[in-house]
């Protein structure tokens, strides 16, 4: 077991074979294509992952990866703290025919060259597991129209202006 900073690249195959299990931290500035989602690079993800043989004698990569990032809040645009969760359910294959054949409940890991960057894997999980929407549980959204209720409440007020036709549908079925 190796624990602290992540390896940059490794080889999956051998650490498969050998039932490795890696944990440490891996700083979110790391990782540039997730880094361009959020409001700033800030933050630092624990990464936990096992390389082990299924009883498939499939090679696989199993854990989680979690930590705290900071998104853009889409009702206030100010940042807003995210706590993020990947699962990783991976088995490693040569190339996408073999990836088809592959149980439903495993991610393919195409592995062309003998090393892997750890990185970038964890990053493309973590980026599928972003919310959709960030936002302040307790923001209040201001428009230049004023307070969102206040128009709801305006809108109830007004009169339908199809009631005229209501009551003489009314009038009709009545005579």
């Amino acid at each position: 077991m190796s624990y602290g900073p992540l390896p940059k690249r490794v080889d999956p195959r051998k650490l498969a074979e050998r039932e490795v299990k890696i944990e440490g931290i891996a700083a979110v500035s790391a990782m540039p294509r997730l880094s361009s989602l959020l409001a700033n690079e800030s933050g630092e993800v624990q990464v936990s992952l096992l390389f082990a043989l299924d009883e498939q004698r499939l090679r696989t990569v199993s854990g989680s990866a979690s930590g705290s990032v900071m998104l853009t809040c889409q009702r206030c645009l100010e940042p807003v703290s995210v706590d993020v969760e990947a699962e990783v359910n991976l088995a490693m294959v040569l190339n996408e025919e073999q990836a088809k054949n592959l149980p439903r409940y495993y991610d393919p890991l195409i592995v062309e060259a003998e090393d892997v960057e750890l990185l970038s894997l964890i990053e493309d999980e973590l980026i599928l597991s972003l919310p959709l929407v960030a936002y302040h549980e307790d923001c209040s959204i201001q428009t230049s129209f004023g307070d969102v209720d206040e128009a709801a409440r305006t809108q109830e007020k007004k009169p339908n202006p199809f009631s005229v036709l209501a009551e003489l549908k009314n009038k009709a079925d009545k005579s």
